[in-house]
């Protein structure tokens, strides 16, 4: 294999020439620093070059040169650099991108496509790196699973060093009775007894004091790992921001670009995928949005132009917002487009303007009244469309004549990394969005006024609605019993509301993700994390939850049928949610208990069709209860479903030996199978 020359050159001279360009369009702003700028351009320049030399590439070296001979007259300038001169630099800047782009391995080379701009390279090469970081993540998740086996063995040797005092004790009566013969027997099991503590209750300490320290570097170093596996949103806005600039020189225009949330970090997948989209709705806002200077003097606003690039997290969305402060969508150009492409009768003019915008971003359509390098094919507005129906969000385009126009491009996450607010529920631990958390309470009963439409407190001068956060995560859930109530105020929707909480545990720094294929969408639950054992756990929709909590007093709705009623019991809320919404779903009344013996209570006061069970629970197993209702003569004829992670041979004889009628293993769960199994079992009753 041939041996790759310019390995670590292009990783530098990437990284190099990014920063050279953010630096340079940095020199065209208002008030930029030109004395702090300007020697950071020289020092990268002359880095790069030599770079470049040092792997014989004297082009991009010369060109490096020539940045250095066109920053060293504006070294202790004072005044903005000419904007001729930001020119030139772009366009060196331009040649060394492309000729480092052609510097690929030999196996890369000979099926290279066109060379991509930089900040597209940066996000190819992240996304070849996934693999590797989701192993790595895979193999801390494993190494934590040995952790917290080894802990249990480093507790049984702290035991055992508490059995070596014990014995101590006992034998000290015994020595101050023979003291004058040190060598007796009962003198020398007293010394070893003593060195035995010692050792071992040093042994013991020291190994739990090692497995706390390896544990905390591990969950340091996922933390890092996970931040890794995403990038910055702000990794986009150089490259908007250069063709901004480079259309508005085309048309003659003066623009400014702003960027916003570039601190939220997002998978490369998705910020590859909108990447050609965003350039698309950045140039069209320069081309059909933002007017020429003399006009825009004359309608008196400031000569440059604005464009700004927002970037939100919305629940399990994320939105990219690109909006300028030009002249708004020309409404009656559009129509008459609409009516030359024969999309509108020639004689309707009273389409309203969602309608008309509607129709502009159906593609094909242009306003401009030339075709130019910018604009006039009506082209721009497909990319767009085509790239949120690829990626399943949505494109809307919101215009206001004389204030400028936004295009709101809303896709679905599949990764993010968010702050949230870890929370107690039932016994599980849930995660709530931090953007959206305004206060956490505490409450007396006082404090809660309570009615026929529900209970409701006061906040900040405003009635809001106060539920138990476990309601609305299982409306089965009995009502809590609680005399003092710990609340989060969670802000969405354009509305508050408080959610009770069992306690507060501790802010935390998540990845986001989206909930397998196999779990039917949940309106409350924007995506999962893992754990430190790669465990799930739920990230809620901060939106969702306010809505559901504004609903919860709503009047209820007419009975309906009467519906088959099971029970799932299992201590993950995960489980039971994903359980609850496959059955609800298929026309089943689905009651949760969280333990054995919680069940057992709930079975002896209502009938039930089906158990559907897990086997490890804290206190009574999966298998205890089953053979408990065995034994119960008003449940031995209810059927029970196994449903476990546990595949051994072992575990499936010990289900069909207590008596249940179906096991189902979790990694090869499939809910058409599961399905057909509940039926077939709910019949038999």
């Amino acid at each position: 294999m041939a041996k790759d020359a310019y390995k670590y050159f292009r990783v530098e001279a990437r990284e190099l020439l990014e920063q050279l360009g953010q630096a340079v369009l940095g020199l065209e702003k208002q008030g930029s620093a030109t004395q702090t700028i300007v020697p950071r351009l020289l020092r990268l320049a002359h880095t790069l070059k030599g770079a470049a030399r040092v792997v014989k590439q004297p082009e991009i070296a010369d060109w490096a040169h020539a940045v250095e001979d066109t920053l060293a007259p504006w070294r202790e300038a004072t005044v903005n650099v000419p904007r001729e001169c930001v020119d030139r630099l772009l366009n060196l800047l331009d040649r060394m991108s492309a000729q480092v782009a052609t510097l690929l391995p030999v196996s890369e080379a000979a099926s290279a496509g066109p060379a991509q701009s930089m900040p597209g390279e940066a996000v190819r090469t992240l996304r070849t790196d996934v693999a590797e970081m989701d192993a790595l993540l895979d193999g801390i998740a494993q190494t934590h699973a040995q952790i917290a086996s080894l802990r249990r063995s480093g507790e049984r040797v702290a035991g055992a060093g508490v059995l070596a005092r014990r014995l101590l004790g006992q034998l000290a009566p015994q020595r101050s009775l023979d003291n004058a013969r040190p060598g007796s027997t009962a003198h020398k099991s007293q010394v070893l007894a003593a060195e035995l503590q010692a050792l071992v209750g040093g042994l013991g300490q020291g190994l739990v004091s090692s497995i706390d320290q390896v544990d905390r570097e591990l969950r340091q170093l996922r933390d890092a790992a996970e931040q890794l596996r995403l990038i910055p949103a702000g990794a986009l806005f150089a490259t908007l921001e250069r063709s901004a600039r480079d259309a508005a020189q085309t048309l003659g225009k003066r623009v400014r670009f702003e960027g916003r949330g570039g601190e939220v970090r997002l998978d490369a997948q998705v910020i590859g995928a909108v990447q050609g989209a965003l350039l698309q709705a950045v140039r069209n806002a320069v081309a059909h949005g933002i007017e020429a200077p003399g006009v825009r003097q004359a309608a008196g606003k400031a000569s440059e132009g604005r464009i700004t690039l927002a970037v939100t997290r919305r629940g399990r969305h994320v939105a990219f917002s690109c909006g300028d402060d030009g002249a708004g969508v020309d409404l009656d150009a559009v129509r008459r487009s609409a009516q030359r492409k024969g999309l509108l009768a020639a004689a309707t003019d009273s389409l309203g303007v969602d309608a008309l915008l509607q129709l502009l971003l159906r593609g094909g359509l242009s306003t401009a009244g030339t075709v130019t390098e910018v604009a006039g094919r009506g082209i721009g507005l497909d990319v767009v469309r085509e790239t949120a129906e690829s990626l399943g969000g949505e494109v809307s385009v919101r215009t206001a004549a004389g204030h400028g126009t936004t295009l709101e491009l809303k896709v679905p996450l599949s990764l993010a990394a968010i702050e949230a607010l870890v929370v107690e529920v039932a016994g599980t631990a849930v995660a709530i969005p931090l953007d959206a958390v305004q206060r956490t309470l505490r409450l007396a009963p006082q404090d809660i006024a309570r009615s026929a439409q529900g209970d409701t407190m006061v906040y900040d001068g405003r009635v809001i609605p106060c539920i138990a956060l476990s309601r609305l995560l299982d409306e089965t859930a009995p009502p809590s019993l609680r005399v003092h109530w710990t609340v989060v105020i969670v802000e969405g929707a354009d509305a508050l509301a408080a959610v009770g909480v069992d306690r507060l545990l501790a802010p935390a720094k998540l990845v986001l993700r989206p909930l397998p294929e196999l779990a039917p969408p949940s309106p409350l639950v924007a995506g999962a994390s893992l754990d430190v054992e790669g465990n799930p756990q739920l990230v809620l929709d901060a939106e969702a939850l306010v809505l559901a909590a504004g609903r919860a007093g709503a009047p209820p709705r007419p009975a309906e049928a009467a519906r088959v009623p099971v029970l799932v019991v299992d201590d993950s809320l995960t489980t039971r949610m994903l359980e609850q919404s496959i059955l609800e779903s298929a026309g089943y009344a689905v009651h949760a208990a969280v333990s054995g013996e919680e069940a057992l209570e709930q079975a002896r006061r209502q009938p039930y069709a089906l158990f559907l069970v897990d086997v490890e629970m804290p206190g009574m197993d999966g298998f205890t209860f089953i053979e408990r209702t065995r034994a119960d003569p008003a449940l031995r004829d209810v059927p029970a479903m196994l449903v476990t992670s546990r595949s051994s041979v072992e575990d499936r004889q010990r289900g069909r030996d207590v008596g249940a009628q179906a096991y189902v293993v979790k990694s090869e769960f499939a809910q058409s199978e599961f399905l057909e199994q509940v039926r077939q079992l709910v019949q038999t009753t």
